[in-house]
């Protein structure tokens, strides 16, 4: 029954047709297949202007570049004296599947699903008559979006270049970093609908074999129609779906994609989406950024350490206040005590409302400005600080001291570099307030304590998420900690990724 007492629809099974079109290998099969199609194309074409020897030609507008298909087969077809001494049909089958056209890829298929995907790809398909396989060749379009400098993680000392739509693109940014040849790339096809290519890397020798293959396993395992979203892959990758904490580690800048693979972890990328993942995604991870290893180590381990700070700053500061002030007034200075007062003697509300309140407006906010151009974005969120934040305190909303502290506390968190990380923190910063207005200060303790519990639960391929601060079965994390170490003192890669060479330096 559902939650409205109707019984609930049950859905019927997903059913994996194999093959896809089980049908004769003909044009005109084909040709059906793509029934009411505008960009469907077909053409009969002379062999050397040889009536009595005639081609098919199918290909899909848009997804052929012209030029390719002109140069490198129908300019062949109507002018190599090869073929023209060809003499049968069979024969010039076997001259053009051996190179008698001009393109470096020609494929033989004998299967309807095969010459339909190679179409849909962007490739032209030759039918001779009485011959049961057809002849693909290569002449997809390369228009995509240039490689530009990377938006969401700018870089002071950093490379200026991210990752695209187009996935054999992003494997040469990768190789062009890691030209060792033992960069494996293991490419799957997922989505029923979408045929998306998702590509498996890792660098054999360093990463785990079995993380590789348990990575691959349960790309396997997605059965969906269509893989466009990054959430396609992030929510059926993982270990568990039940947290708001990301499981995944993602980026799209390739030097910082290329670091996690050099570290021993796996990557993947996916064609039509813009950046990469690495797995597995530790706690430690998501509070690093590719700069961490351009400057000098000192700064390095200010910055980090300023991160966890700001991290407990978001997540306990609003708590901290509401305890203290409903339950625990003798731990705040006389003095701010009788400010907190004053500043409150003429607002109607309670001190937990007037936090939630402020936490919640804090968030329309965010939301508001990511969701609109960034021109009006930015204003705003402007407006909406300033504006509505001074008029709320002039009006007696809210207090002065609980707009400082929600100020503060949404400050912080955006120094996390992981935004995704950061979202998790701010709905367990709303629970952690929610219990401080309700037990105080033991409210707030046993919501950290349940927070610890909640993130020691969860494993991302088999690691524990709090590594560094977990064990993972006796196998710590050396070097690689909130302070970061010199680099030439760091020798040895992640031990929790049980590499099969750890050391990355002599």
């Amino acid at each position: 029954m559902g939650i409205f007492g109707r019984k609930q629809n049950v859905p019927p099974p997903h059913p994996r047709q194999e093959p896809r079109f089980d049908r004769p290998l003909t044009a005109d099969d084909i040709a059906a297949i793509f029934e009411g199609c505008a960009d469907f194309g077909r053409r009969t074409l002379y062999i050397n202007n040889d009536p009595g020897r005639q081609v098919e030609m199918l290909y899909i507008v848009g997804q052929v570049r012209n030029e390719r298909a002109s140069d490198y087969v129908l300019k062949p077809l109507t002018q190599n004296e090869a073929l023209r001494k060809a003499a049968t049909m069979d024969e010039a089958f076997d001259l053009i599947a051996k190179g008698g056209l001009y393109t470096f890829a020609v494929e033989v298929r004998d299967r309807a699903d095969q010459v339909v995907f190679d179409l849909v790809n962007g490739w032209v398909a030759l039918f001779f008559p009485g011959k049961e396989q057809v002849l693909t060749f290569m002449t997809a379009t390369e228009e995509k979006r240039s490689v530009s400098n990377p938006e969401n993680e700018p870089d002071v000392k950093g490379a200026r270049d991210s990752f695209v739509e187009s996935v054999r693109t992003n494997t040469s940014l990768v190789r062009r970093r890691l030209r060792a040849p033992e960069l494996k790339v293991a490419e799957q096809i997922v989505g029923r609908r979408s045929v998306t290519p998702v590509d498996v890397l890792w660098l054999d020798g360093v990463a785990d074999p079995a993380l590789a293959q348990r990575v691959q396993s349960r790309l396997r395992a997605i059965d969906i129609d269509a893989m466009l979203m990054t959430g396609n892959l992030e929510q059926y990758i993982v270990d568990e779906s039940r947290t708001a904490f990301p499981l995944t580690l993602y980026t799209e800048r390739p030097d910082r994609f290329c670091a996690g693979l050099a570290e021993g972890r796996v990557g993947v990328l996916v064609d039509g989406i813009p950046m990469g993942w690495l797995f597995p995604a530790t706690m430690d991870s998501f509070f690093r950024t590719g700069q961490d290893r351009s400057v000098s180590w000192v700064l390095a381990s200010v910055l980090s350490v300023l991160r966890y700070v700001c991290m407990l700053i978001t997540l306990f500061l609003p708590g901290l206040y509401v305890g203290a002030v409903l339950f625990h007034p003798a731990l705040i200075p006389v003095k701010l005590t009788l400010s907190i007062i004053a500043a409150k003697a003429n607002v109607p509300f309670a001190t937990l409302t007037e936090v939630l309140v402020m936490l919640v407006a804090f968030e329309v906010l965010q939301e508001a400005g990511l969701r609109l151009p960034a021109s009006i974005g930015q204003t705003v969120s402007i407006l909406g600080g300033l504006v509505v934040g001074s008029a709320a305190v002039e009006a007696k909303l809210v207090s002065p001291a609980v707009l400082v502290v929600v100020a503060i506390a949404g400050i912080s968190g955006y120094t996390a570099p992981s935004q995704d990380f950061a979202g998790a923190l701010r709905i367990w910063r709303f629970l952690l307030t929610l219990a401080a207005g309700v037990c105080g200060l033991l409210g707030l303790v046993l919501g950290g304590v349940a927070l610890v519990y909640r993130l020691a639960a969860l494993e991302s391929f088999g690691t524990a998420y709090l590594t560094p601060f977990a064990s993972n079965a006796g196998r710590q994390k050396e070097g690689h900690v909130v302070l970061r170490q010199p680099l030439t003192k760091v020798r040895t890669r992640p031990d929790y990724l049980n590499t099969r060479n750890r050391r990355n330096q002599g």
